[in-house]
């Protein structure tokens, strides 16, 4: 909800036009909630622009690589 909040708050405080969510691994699944909640119960209408999606190597500890998803909702 705090996200939810943020958004909405960005919009109205700023004269936005545009907000970017991005998100890596597991916190994606809560940033596409964050914009279907905004859009459909909130600002009906907010639309969604563009959506990127990626991968970004994160360096391991012991050595290494790992693959991590990444998206951008716009």
């Amino acid at each position: 909800m705090s996200y939810k909040f943020a958004i909405i708050t960005g919009f109205t405080t700023s004269n936005t036009k545009e907000v970017t969510l991005k998100a890596r691994g597991r916190a994606i699944t809560t940033a596409v909630d964050v914009a279907e909640i905004t859009r459909r119960r909130f600002m009906k209408e907010l639309s969604i622009g563009k959506i990127t999606i990626g991968t970004e190597e994160i360096p391991r500890e012991e050595g290494g690589t790992r693959n991590v998803s990444t998206m951008e909702i716009t």
